[in-house]
């Protein structure tokens, strides 16, 4: 089985450096998870926190299901991230230098379950951010010039 992707958070790519990457998954609620379903899942904000060895998503806004009956979930309620402990001492170890943040890149079904990529990332610099969309221009002009050239011939 495939992994399908349900989003990814073009912000965190944009303006964090990932220096390491992990796969949760998470703790939801049946409206929760037919609202993901329905493509209503959005990590623009979201960053975990570690307390009493347990992982927390916050500010990852999953809208109200619309056809839901009597029991409603709430939009930007803290979710429990599931991980191992083993996994969970190192992020906290590595999460303790200054700098280094614990953000969502990337929300994902795999095998009928919701995983959540968690970066360890560092906040690029404007100059960073500027030198990153250089390199895209450039590629992109390589690419067009090889594809010129292979029309040409």
């Amino acid at each position: 089985m495939r992994d399908t992707e349900i989003t990814v958070n073009r912000k965190a790519l944009r303006d964090y450096q990932i220096l390491e990457s992990y796969e949760a998954g998470i703790e939801l609620k049946g409206t929760e998870v037919k609202s993901i379903r329905q493509g209503h899942l959005n990590l623009q904000d979201a960053f975990a926190s570690i307390k009493d060895g347990q992982v927390f998503l916050h500010q990852c806004d999953i809208r109200p299901y619309d056809k839901a009956s009597h029991e409603q979930h709430e939009g930007r309620r803290t979710r429990r991230l599931l991980l191992h402990k083993r996994e969970i001492n190192k992020l906290y170890g590595q999460v303790m230098v200054k700098g280094v943040a614990l953000i969502a890149v990337k929300a994902y079904w795999k095998n009928h379950r919701v995983k959540i990529q968690l970066a360890l990332a560092k906040g690029k610099a404007s100059h960073d951010k500027r030198q990153d969309l250089r390199k895209r221009e450039d590629q992109r002009d390589i690419d067009r010039a090889l594809a010129h050239a292979r029309r040409h011939r």
